[in-house]
């Protein structure tokens, strides 16, 4: 791990200082670090996926415990840092490139590297990271929905996307990140931080968040694709009650005919609102969805 005078070293030597429009900010608290380390319990058989590695200060405590180590940093000049940095850990892999190909996608050169660890490694595929606020919503939903999948998420992040992770439904913050991580596993708000543990010091609060991936409720959901559509349609008017959302649906979802027998069967009030729904809530309509479509009970038109 590295100090914050180390860090201000390492820039300072290679022309560069941190970069507001990427979201550099350091965290220089090594006694936090070590909690994010400590919390994600890493064994020596686990694939670690590190988003935004900075100098490489995470990076080499993550290395003398896992198994593999992939890092990306989307500065090259980090990057650079970070590889002469690590020249010593061999289990360390160092990939210059955004995390993200487009928003619903990871990196085709991330997922490959990925998968090749986890042929030679049979522990757990973890995502450890000091997040760089940007891109925070969209990776931990890729690797919550798939196709890769995360057994593990230990990050920090900003503090608003720490409570949309937890979030209860019918709280201003539940939304569809609280959705989707309660439909397949279990978040947990591990410490709030202060901005004076980063530097540059950041505007807002952050927070450590753990997310736990729970197969057997990830297995409930049929359909990934169906789940997709029924939280994108439902919380895309989270404020109407549900009888009037289906009246907006597109697409495959305009075929069904018999929303009134889903809600029914799914035990759902159709006058509730989208945000008061919990995560299996979700789940058994969109099952109930992707039956229906599957056996054919539908028409053109919705009645």
């Amino acid at each position: 791990m590295q100090t914050k005078r180390q860090i201000q070293q390492l820039l300072t030597s290679a022309g560069v200082s941190p970069n507001k429009r990427l979201g550099q900010h350091f965290l220089i608290d090594l006694n936090l670090m070590q909690l994010l380390v400590d919390s994600a319990d890493i064994k020596n058989n686990d694939v670690v996926l590190e988003v935004g590695c900075g100098t490489g200060s995470l990076t080499q405590s993550l290395a003398e415990l896992a198994g593999k180590v992939i890092a990306i940093e989307a500065d090259y000049t980090l990057a650079e840092i970070a590889k002469k940095q690590l020249l010593k850990a061999e289990n360390v892999e160092i990939i210059t490139t955004d995390i993200l190909e487009n928003k619903s996608t990871i990196n085709q050169t991330v997922t490959a590297s990925l998968i090749l660890a986890r042929k030679r490694y049979a522990g757990r595929f973890l995502l450890v990271a000091n997040l760089p606020y940007n891109v925070a919503s969209p990776v931990i939903l890729n690797l919550t929905t798939g196709p890769t999948v995360a057994d593990g998420i230990y990050v920090t992040v900003q503090k608003e996307v720490a409570d949309r992770m937890t979030a209860a439904p019918g709280s201003s913050d539940y939304g569809t990140l609280s959705i989707y991580l309660g439909a397949t596993g279990e978040a947990k708000t591990i410490r709030v931080l202060k901005p004076t543990v980063f530097w540059p010091q950041p505007r807002v609060e952050s927070a450590m968040v753990s997310f736990i991936y729970k197969k057997e409720k990830a297995d409930r959901i049929q359909n990934m694709q169906m789940f997709n559509k029924i939280v994108a349609l439902f919380m895309s008017h989270r404020r109407k009650m549900l009888k009037a959302c289906i009246k907006l649906a597109r697409d495959e979802l305009a075929k069904v005919n018999i929303w009134p027998e889903i809600f029914e069967q799914c035990m759902i009030d159709p006058t509730q609102r989208p945000e008061q729904l919990l995560p299996q809530d979700y789940i058994a309509i969109a099952n109930q969805c992707y039956t229906t479509l599957k056996s054919g009970k539908v028409c053109s038109n919705n009645k």
